[in-house]
């Protein structure tokens, strides 16, 4: 009897990486999404190089090392030694947004340089997590005297009145003052790695549809639909981005979803025009 093995796609792998959010493998998970663009990617030597840095840093620390002590030990690894940072000059790169090159240029965004610095933080046990502080995001380090708020593009240490003033504009846009004015801390909550991957496919996805590459485009939303599978307007820009590339028979299908589910949303009407349409188109 034969039988016939065929590697799973990279859509697949992705979905078999996000399927649960008790075992979420974070830096995996946002390594793959490398692999719509560099389709021969070895996923393996991604994460053997991570590894590699977290044992060069481990050799560093003295066994009773602090939290503290391992913390100022990291950001002089990471940011100094090593030279990781925000890439400046190029910002919009997708390259910005995975891993395998943002490991071998040193330069990225503040979410792949969170990813990355998350991963060497919790392997020398320090209680770090991610922030989805708005644009911009951080990371922060709970420590027995008190918790450590870090900007992932430079290395900075951020006290609550700097907090504060990065919070001024996000605030006065959102109308957030005064009596409709939240707390600072919930602001600074733990990010799920479920809404890191999210986070990180919507900053490729703005890339893309500025640039308007709908192919990539498309990548990117069927990663967000496997990861997000109720997150309904993502369908709708699915199905428009195949509209734009002429297929309305992958249009439609989507759009429709996403009429099906989006009852109170503002764009109903121009959506279901659209859809007339392409269905007029397709026959």
């Amino acid at each position: 009897m034969q039988f016939s093995f065929r590697a799973s796609t990279p859509l697949e792998y992705f979905a078999s990486l996000v399927q649960s959010d008790e075992h979420f493998p974070l830096l995996e998970a946002a390594a793959s999404l490398a692999q719509d663009e560099y389709p021969e990617l070895d996923m393996q030597q991604v994460l053997g190089d991570v590894d590699q840095l977290l044992a060069r840093l481990k050799r560093r620390l003295p066994g009773d090392a602090t939290p503290l002590h391992r913390l100022r030990m990291l950001n002089q690894f990471f940011f100094r030694d090593l030279s990781f940072g925000g890439n400046i000059n190029d910002y919009y790169d997708p390259d910005n947004s995975y891993l395998n090159a943002v490991l071998r240029t040193r330069r990225g965004i503040p979410i792949s340089l969170a990813v990355l610095w998350i991963e060497l933080a919790q392997g020398l046990g320090l209680n770090a997590r991610g922030v989805g502080f708005p644009g911009h995001f951080m990371v922060k380090v709970n420590l027995p005297k008190g918790q450590v708020v870090i900007d992932p593009f430079n290395g900075q240490s951020l006290s609550r009145e700097e907090l504060g003033e990065r919070l001024e504009p996000y605030k006065r846009r959102s109308g957030l003052v005064d009596e409709f004015d939240v707390p600072m801390g919930l602001y600074l909550q733990a990010a799920p790695p479920r809404d890191i991957i999210a986070r990180m496919l919507r900053n490729l996805k703005e890339i893309h549809r500025t640039q308007e590459d709908w192919q990539r485009l498309i990548a990117v939303q069927n990663r967000l639909i496997v990861l997000l599978p109720e997150a309904w307007p993502e369908y709708r820009d699915r199905g428009l981005a195949h509209a734009e590339q002429g297929s309305a028979a992958l249009a439609v299908p989507d759009l429709e979803t996403y009429l099906a589910h989006a009852e109170d949303a503002l764009d109903i009407d121009a959506m279901a025009d659209r859809v007339a349409e392409l269905r007029r188109a397709k026959n």
